[in-house]
C-alpha cells in the first residue's frame, strides 16, 4: 500500500480536497449537508485524484526515465510495473464512479467530463506552453463536484464558476514555480513549459501575474456570496500566501509544498467562516 500511495502521491491530496469542501461549504450555505454527501465526496476526490496522478504517471513514463529529477520515481525505477499503475488506475476509477453514483445521477452523468481533462493535461507540454492551464483546469473541476453533490443542478452556477475559477489560476502559478526544477531537462527535451520557453525570470513574472489574478477573483467571490466580514481577515491572509509564495519561489520545497497546502486551506476556512457566521 506504502509503495501505490507513493506511486499517486496521495497526499498532494491536501491541494485539491480543501477547495472541493468550499464548493461543498458553499452550496450548502451554513446547513450541514450530512455526513454521507461529506464522507462521499471525499471517495470521490481521492477517487478522481488517484485516477489523475496514475495518467500522469503512466503517459509520462519515459519523459521520467530520462530525467534525472524523475528516474527514481516508481515506474521508471522498476519499482512498480505497468501493470500495476493500471491496477492503481482501476480502482481510482471505481472509487471515483461508484461515489459519483451514490450522491446523485446527476454527478454520474457529469462525472466524465473531469476525466477527458486529467487524459489530456499530462499530453499538452509536448505542444503547447498552456500545460500549465491543463494541470490548473484539472485541479479545477474539484470546487464544481464539491457544490454538485450538495445542489444537483445549474442553478447559481456563478458562485462555484468564481471558485473554478481561482483554483485554475492559482495552481497553473504554482505549477510554473513547479516546473522550473526541470527548466534545463525541458528545454533539452523541446518540451513546452514556461521556464524553458520564456526563461526563469519571466516565468516566474508570468506565475505572480496568475496569482494576481487569482486574489483579484477571490475577492469577487467573497462580496459576490456576500461572506461574513469576521471570513475577511482570511482573505487577506490567502492573498499574503499567494505573495509570499512568489517571495520564495526560489525554494521550491517550501512555495510548491508548505505554502500552497496552507494556501488551500486559508480558503477553506474563509468559506467555513463566512457561510457560518
Amino acid at each position: 500500500m506504502k509503495k501505490y500511495f507513493s506511486f499517486v502521491k496521495i497526499e498532494h491530496t491536501l491541494f485539491s480536497l480543501p477547495l472541493v469542501y468550499a464548493g461543498v461549504f458553499l452550496a450548502s450555505r451554513g446547513a450541514f449537508p450530512g455526513w454521507g454527501p461529506v464522507l462521499l465526496v471525499v471517495a470521490a476526490a481521492t477517487g478522481a485524484r488517484t485516477v489523475a496522478f496514475a495518467l500522469n504517471r503512466i503517459i509520462d513514463r519515459r519523459i521520467d526515465a530520462r530525467n534525472p529529477r524523475t528516474a527514481s520515481r516508481d515506474l521508471p525505477s522498476g519499482r512498480m510495473n505497468l501493470g500495476e499503475a493500471l491496477g492503481v488506475l482501476s480502482a481510482g476509477l471505481a472509487l471515483y464512479f461508484g461515489s459519483a453514483y451514490l450522491l446523485s445521477f446527476f454527478c454520474f452523468m457529469l462525472s466524465p467530463i473531469p476525466l477527458i481533462v486529467f487524459l489530456v493535461y499530462p499530453t499538452m507540454k509536448r505542444f503547447t506552453p498552456l500545460a500549465h492551464f491543463g494541470v490548473g483546469m484539472g485541479l479545477a473541476m474539484g470546487p464544481l463536484g464539491g457544490w454538485f453533490a450538495v445542489s444537483p443542478s445549474t442553478d447559481g452556477l456563478l458562485t462555484p464558476l468564481l471558485l473554478s475559477l481561482y483554483t485554475l489560476l492559482w495552481v497553473s502559478g504554482f505549477d510554473i514555480i513547479y516546473a522550473t526544477l526541470d527548466e534545463e531537462f525541458d528545454r533539452k527535451e523541446s518540451l513546452y513549459s514556461f521556464p524553458a520557453r520564456f526563461g526563469r525570470e519571466r516565468a516566474l513574472r508570468y506565475s505572480g501575474y496568475l496569482h494576481f489574478a487569482a486574489f483579484g477573483v477571490l475577492a469577487i467571490l467573497f462580496w459576490q456570496t456576500r461572506l461574513s466580514l469576521y471570513a475577511l481577515p482570511l482573505l487577506l491572509l490567502t492573498g499574503a500566501l499567494l505573495y509570499l509564495e512568489q517571495k520564495k519561489a526560489e525554494d521550491v520545497e517550501l512555495a510548491f509544498f508548505r505554502i500552497n497546502a496552507v494556501a488551500g486551506f486559508a480558503v477553506l476556512a474563509m468559506v467555513f467562516v463566512g457561510v457560518w457566521t
